[in-house]
């Protein structure tokens, strides 16, 4: 049968529209990256994340080596093009040597494929923690223990430092920054500018706020409370000031604050002893609790160590590691509404708590804000779920849900397309 020129055309499109068509049922589309880190084998696994399912598939040749030992923190500039992975490294034992812990350095290829660059070293010991800051020009690397800290300000066993390097944006290669404002007091360095900023006793996480504020949650010792350390930060030569009443206490001594996060106009933070969320407002730097703050976490739901804001900043999510059932143990996530004064209600649906994998540790959105990830240490795998934007509901995505990765996860990141 010979078909007329007009009966071509009508063929030509049906099979364009079938194939538009199944392309959306299956799936299709890359809309982001995502890189999972793991501390069994000491690497980096890597994952593309579907635009149309959340479905996540192995990048190619993933995993890749951390670069060093106990990789616990990782970011991605902005612009997808370089990504830094913090190794901790291990303190010395009675039968083992000390790891130094270091940075490792990537440049992302196509199709999210990362490549080693190098590894530089941070100013402290036992780097935990890295943030860049919103110009992609500064990374801020948190360091469990200082060298040789100037502990006037501070008080406590086992001062933090937050060394600051420079980004080259076209290496990704990392120059250090000095403190500009304090000189160090002991005799080896000869009254030199510090090569650190100093922060509070046993430092264990920091977050960017939206006025250009970086925070630092110190976890305290046996005679200190945790505390929260604020910074000013200067977005031209990336130097930290603190603010007046640069430190909050927060809680008693003894209780344990596993995360701090922000919509941009309030803080929160999370006390695993007291199975809660303190809520703040930011006044100059300094912390202001919310009306009605504490706030009880959602039962059965207990230790939370992590939260996040969805980015239109109304919903709050916490990740539980734990519940209050003894024989049936489960991790999950509580979601609340965010008001406009900061306080925080559950949000309505009978699925909340929201089940995941087992021992989550962190928690991401993907670059076009359609799913929620958590990485669970325990089970080593990836949950994934659709975020409803408007009422903030999660939901299982529709191809399946769990997906596993390198051993004992830690964090993760996503990244858009590189650009």
């Amino acid at each position: 049968m010979k078909l007329s020129l007009s009966g071509r055309l009508l063929l030509a499109c049906v099979v364009s529209l079938s194939l538009i068509a199944g392309m959306t049922a299956c799936g299709g589309g890359t809309v982001g990256f995502m890189w999972v880190l793991g501390t069994q084998f000491n690497q980096v696994d890597g994952f593309k994340i579907d635009n149309f399912t959340g479905n996540l598939t192995k990048i190619v040749h993933a995993p890749f080596s951390a670069g060093g030992t106990n990789p616990v923190s990782i970011v991605v500039r902005p612009g997808g093009r370089w990504v830094y992975v913090i190794n901790k490294g291990v303190l010395p034992t009675s039968t083992t040597a000390a790891t130094a812990g270091s940075i490792s350095i990537y440049s992302v290829g196509g199709d999210g494929v990362l490549s080693y660059q190098l590894n530089q070293s941070s100013q402290g010991t036992n780097p935990i923690w890295a943030q860049i800051d919103s110009t992609g020009n500064y990374l801020y690397v948190l360091d469990a223990l200082s060298n040789q800290a100037d502990q006037s300000q501070f008080v406590g066993t086992g001062v933090g430092a937050i060394t600051v390097f420079a980004i080259s944006g076209t290496t990704g290669r990392l120059t250090l920054v000095q403190n500009q404002q304090t000189k160090c007091t002991t005799a080896a360095c000869n009254g030199q500018q510090l090569n650190y900023f100093p922060v509070g006793a046993n430092p264990t996480m920091s977050k960017f706020f939206s006025s250009g504020y970086l925070f630092t949650l110190n976890a305290g010792d046996s005679t200190t409370s945790p505390s929260v350390t604020a910074y000013q930060q200067n977005s031209t030569n990336g130097q930290l000031t603190l603010v007046t009443n640069s430190t909050t206490q927060i809680g008693s001594v003894g209780t344990k604050i596993s995360s701090i996060t922000s919509n941009g106009t309030y803080v929160y933070l999370t006390d695993v002893t007291n199975n809660q969320i303190y809520a703040y407002t930011v006044n100059s730097g300094a912390l202001q609790p919310v009306t009605g703050s504490p706030f009880p976490n959602l039962s059965p739901a207990t230790t939370p160590v992590w939260t996040l804001v969805d980015s239109g900043g109304k919903f709050l999510y916490v990740l539980n590691q734990g519940t209050t059932s003894v024989q049936t143990v489960s991790s999950s996530i509580s979601a609340f509404v965010i008001d406009t004064q900061g306080r925080l209600s559950r949000l309505a649906d009978s699925s909340n708590p929201y089940p995941v994998g087992s021992g989550p540790v962190c928690m991401v959105q993907d670059p076009t804000n359609q799913y929620v990830y958590t990485s669970n240490q325990n089970d080593s795998t990836v949950t994934g779920f659709i975020i409803n934007r408007n009422t903030g509901q999660l939901s299982g995505l529709t191809r399946g849900s769990t997906f596993p990765t390198v051993g004992n996860p830690t964090c993760l990141v996503v990244s858009g397309n590189t650009r």
